[in-house]
């Protein structure tokens, strides 16, 4: 009795921890879902104002107005399917750009979100391209280029172009229909003597993104190079440790927040030094040059190539500029982490469905279903496993009983009991163990992928990437406050405990009064963990468990053993059934 005590005591602080630690456990280990994209209001929904959307949003903290800045400098449009922006002739830099297929909040009005902004805007972002090297007078950061059009788009390139003494420089400027840049720099020695020329390109951005880094999903910093992507660099380490260089041929670097990337990406066959690197005001930036600057000889030019992406990262995208660009590694610039192999094929299988079905939260439905599927097999020997169980616990209770005083005898004994017996105690946990990937791969998809990002389900539900925001305890939005978020209870979390509750009902009561009773707490410990997640999340394990139970009423049906009353200690134990 005192071990049952001992036993429940211990559970009891374990599920007091995971209720109220979670929250901050949940910023380490994983990433909190995106915020509400809703809220229910006095019974109505209601759109929820996202400026944290976006990375260089206009606030009262503002420099200057970021309108005001744009117009203080000649500029080059860029229009695209799917970008709007403009280059800055002053400095030719790449610093105004939106996206124009995501929007800050699911309201059909709401701006799109903005990726670079100009240096005197809040929150400055972009991306610059020069020289440095011997005998060379660079254009200055204030020169102001001359433009071969007035507009950048995938059918219009444009030409930047200045000239300082003996040299003429230029920046050649395209752009596909995607989000990436192609970038040729020239430059000729019109002297008299030979100069040494390295051209590189730098991504400046002022203060860490909107976005958390995490264990789990990386925001920051983001280097490949000689066929490993580093997320360790973090937005803190340039600005205590320094510089962080690395040395590569190719390669590629930039800023990654969950759903954005901004990359800066060498030629891929030219030895090259990556660098990150504080700059002034808690800036930091990051910059590619070649290890080694390249002679030009009179009336000579020098040219090179290197392309700048900006824009969603879009898993497909990605992966074509990967394959087909020649960009080694370029899909990674979304964190997958160690289980990418099996994270992705999930991803476009759910992607897959939603294409068919047309709703993300019905094609979540039928991944549960999937999965179900595939896994009823080992699903039947559960339960056969379970029967087995089910009929050696009287023997089990007896072996405990006998040997209570010595657990070491207690534990070979009961060893001993499942070899003779041909059981397996730990075939019951099986397909439990199988559905933890395939939840974990489920998570990421919703945490990472651009294509799930404000996607409605039903009803109240209009963005599966966000936590349930019909909440019990403001009476669904009847009372006029928000519960804190460990308390932030919504249908879905009820639900999902009370289809646990349900399921562990189903179950004949175990022998031992402590797993009674960790059975008993475990669906309402569950229901506010959860409450945090994605209702995408949610509703995947609603479904797992309700198709848990039309499976168990089933299976119980094949396995009577399991519903049978247990003989008292000394009787005979019930066999398992064979069917």
């Amino acid at each position: 009795m005192k071990d049952d005590q001992k036993n429940f005591l211990l559970f009891a602080v374990i599920a007091g921890l995971l209720l109220f630690a979670w929250p901050m456990a949940t910023g380490w280990l994983f990433p909190t879902a995106n915020p509400p994209a809703t809220k229910v209001q006095g019974g109505e929904t209601k759109v929820v104002p996202n400026p944290g959307a976006d990375p260089a949003a206009d606030t009262p903290a503002a420099v200057r107005d970021r309108r005001v800045v744009l117009a203080e400098t000649p500029r080059v449009a860029i229009e695209t399917p799917l970008l709007r922006g403009s280059i800055n002739l002053k400095g030719a830099r790449i610093d105004d750009l939106v996206l124009l297929k995501h929007q800050e909040t699911i309201a059909p009005d709401s701006d799109p979100i903005r990726l670079l902004s100009p240096s005197g805007a809040a929150n400055a972002y972009f991306a610059g391209f020069g020289w440095s090297g011997r005998g060379l007078t660079a254009p200055a950061p204030d020169t102001v280029w001359q433009a071969s059009g007035t507009k950048l788009t995938p059918t219009s390139p444009v030409t930047l172009t200045a000239t300082n003494g003996s040299q003429r420089f230029a920046i050649e400027l395209s752009v596909d229909e995607g989000y990436m840049f192609t970038i040729r720099q020239r430059v000729a020695n019109l002297g008299q003597r030979a100069i040494a020329a390295a051209p590189y390109g730098y991504l400046y951005r002022y203060g860490p993104g909107k976005d958390h880094d995490t264990w789990t999903i990386h925001a920051g910093p983001v280097a490949s190079y000689n066929g490993t992507v580093n997320y360790d660099v973090d937005y803190s380490t340039v600005k205590e440790d320094g510089t962080q260089r690395f040395d590569a041929t190719g390669g590629w670097l930039g800023y990654t927040d969950i759903y954005w990337l901004t990359a800066l990406v060498p030629d891929q066959g030219t030895p090259v030094a990556l660098s990150f690197r504080p700059a002034a005001n808690g800036a930091s930036q990051a910059q590619f040059e070649p290890v080694s600057a390249r002679q030009v000889a009179p009336g000579q030019v020098l040219t090179t190539s290197s392309r700048f992406f900006a824009g969603a990262k879009d898993i497909n995208l990605l992966d074509d500029y990967e394959e087909q660009g020649g960009i080694g590694q370029f899909g990674r610039g979304i964190d997958w982490g160690w289980f990418e192999f099996f994270e992705k094929p999930i991803f476009h299988y759910l992607n897959w469905l939603f294409r068919m079905i047309g709703n993300f939260g019905v094609a979540i439905i039928a991944l549960t279903l999937t999965v179900r599927l595939l896994l009823f097999p080992i699903a039947q020997k559960q339960f056969a496993s379970m029967a087995s169980m089910r009929a050696l616990q009287p023997k089990m209770k007896a072996l405990q009983e006998r040997y209570k005083d010595d657990k070491p005898r207690q534990q070979q004994e009961i060893m001993k009991l499942y070899k003779e017996e041909k059981v397996n105690p730990l075939a019951g946990c099986l397909p439990t163990l199988l559905q933890i990937p395939i939840l974990y791969a489920l998570y990421k998809c919703l945490m990472l992928s651009i294509e799930m990002r404000h996607q409605p389900f039903v009803l109240w539900i209009k963005d599966l990437s966000a936590p349930d925001p019909l909440h019990i305890l403001n009476l669904f939005g009847l009372l006029d406050f928000n519960p804190p978020a460990f308390l932030a209870i919504g249908v879905f979390p009820v639900l999902l405990g009370l289809s646990m509750w349900a399921q562990f009902k189903l179950n004949p009561a175990p022998m031992d009064d402590v797993q009674k009773q960790v059975f008993a707490i475990m669906p309402w410990v569950l229901m506010f963990v959860m409450a945090p997640f994605a209702a995408g999340l949610q509703l995947y394990w609603i479904t797992s468990n309700l198709l848990t139970i039309a499976q168990q009423k089933w299976l119980y049906s094949r396995h009577p053993a399991l519903k049978e009353p247990l003989v008292a200690v000394g009787g005979a134990a019930a066999k398992p059934d064979k069917k």
